[in-house]
């Protein structure tokens, strides 16, 4: 005997057998962690972020974070800055320094609006930022575009290759010298974008359009930003990646 299962405009057989027995979903979704200490906010996160289709987990603390984190595969991670205690900044350093974790994107939410603030979150790894209070709107966009970084490769050549610096697309790997380079999402497609427009000058209204996938421009130093960190992790290979004063930045042979 079996069981016959529509879904979708097709058929699936099953054997029939133990009541027990699960059918499993065949599409997986993203699961998305949400860590902040005021519920409300949680709320409307979960709800916006589940409307658009993802799965969510929620955090009330660092700690629950940092646990959760760990011990669930995860595909992106909203976080608040202010956490009782241990805070959003700590969190996010535990999570780069942690080799389960570090390619895992996040979204840093924060109240406060100094540059300077936005600028630690950056620096300590986080991919993007928003500032409370936030468009819920705005939130979905954000995780969408942080979320398609992480899927298929944006163009059919698989590897770029540069002396001893390969980038494998299909595999979103980076090595220098066959090691293995740690990057996030964001500074993987961010050197990516450089290679393949290898020699041209880019501005940095136009890499937040094509990496950030931002509609209206928002602090340039966002970008300043991921590119003093993706030298710092390249190493002796940051020199193929030129700043060109009062204009942008370009990736570069010589």
């Amino acid at each position: 005997m079996t069981l016959r299962v529509q879904t979708l405009g097709f058929q699936k057989l099953f054997p029939a057998g133990d009541s027990k027995q699960k059918i499993m979903a065949t599409s997986k979704k993203p699961k998305i962690l949400v860590v902040d200490d005021e519920p409300d906010v949680v709320e409307l996160i979960e709800f916006n972020l589940k409307g658009a289709g993802w799965d969510v987990i929620t955090a009330a603390d660092g700690e629950e974070a940092l646990k959760k984190a760990r011990a669930v595969p995860l595909d992106l991670i909203v976080l608040d800055v202010m956490l009782p205690e241990v805070d959003g900044l700590e969190v996010c350093k535990q999570l780069r320094n942690d080799p389960s974790t570090a390619a895992v994107p996040i979204i840093m939410l924060t109240a406060k609006a100094a540059e300077i603030d936005r600028v630690l979150g950056l620096e300590l790894g986080a991919d993007d930022y928003v500032t409370k209070p936030f468009s819920p709107r705005e939130l979905v966009l954000r995780v969408k575009g942080l979320l398609r970084r992480t899927e298929a490769p944006q163009e059919k050549r698989e590897q770029i290759r540069f002396g001893a610096l390969t980038i494998d697309i299909p595999r979103h790997e980076v090595a220098i010298s066959g090691k293995c380079v740690e990057l996030t999402a964001t500074e993987f497609k961010l050197l990516t974008v450089l290679a393949q427009r290898r020699g041209r000058v880019q501005s940095r209204e136009r890499l937040l359009r094509d990496v950030w996938e931002y509609d209206t421009l928002i602090d340039t130093r966002t970008v300043d930003t991921h590119m003093r960190r993706l030298r710092e992790k390249l190493g002796a290979a940051a020199k193929y990646l030129d700043t060109v004063r009062g204009v942008g930045y370009r990736f570069t042979e010589e």
